[in-house]
């Protein structure tokens, strides 16, 4: 059966709402949050964890939304500023959708079919999730991560 681990970025991996003025700057079309952001966990250790997940054949996908405060041009620079972050990390996925703000997130994955697990900080995202199971990222994301691992 196809497995798919889909993980949210804001808030979730990304430390975007720590960062000083982030909503002042996506007001103004200031990308700078989504680049400077700091990952919420060791991105090694997630990686590894991640990476032995794809051995035992979980496909890793990204879907995370643009700024609400939004103009085409300022969605071409997020959508870089998000990949740019996920390649500083080294954060190892499979697929990536970066998608308009309130975007239903099953949309983007519903053609994988199979068994999927929502990795998201937002409880109504998680709730409104039809494709198999969440992990509530407000929560230690890493330790659920390895149950997967134990099944």
């Amino acid at each position: 059966m196809n497995k798919t681990l889909v993980f949210d970025m804001d808030g979730t991996i990304a430390n975007l709402y720590k960062v000083e003025n982030w909503l002042e700057d996506l007001r103004s079309y200031n990308p700078r949050p989504y680049i400077v952001a700091e990952p919420m966990y060791d991105m090694m250790e997630l990686a590894e964890l991640l990476n032995e997940l794809k051995e035992i054949g979980y496909r890793i996908a990204v879907t995370s939304w643009l700024s609400k405060e939004s103009t085409k041009a300022y969605d071409e620079l997020v959508r870089q500023a998000k990949k740019d972050w996920l390649a500083k990390y080294n954060f190892p996925y499979d697929e990536i959708h970066l998608v308009a703000y309130g975007t239903t997130k099953a949309n983007c994955t519903r053609k994988n079919g199979g068994f999927q697990i929502l990795v998201d900080d937002n409880a109504k995202v998680r709730k409104g999730w039809t494709l198999g199971n969440t992990i509530d990222a407000n929560e230690n994301i890493l330790e659920e991560l390895k149950k997967l691992l134990d099944i």
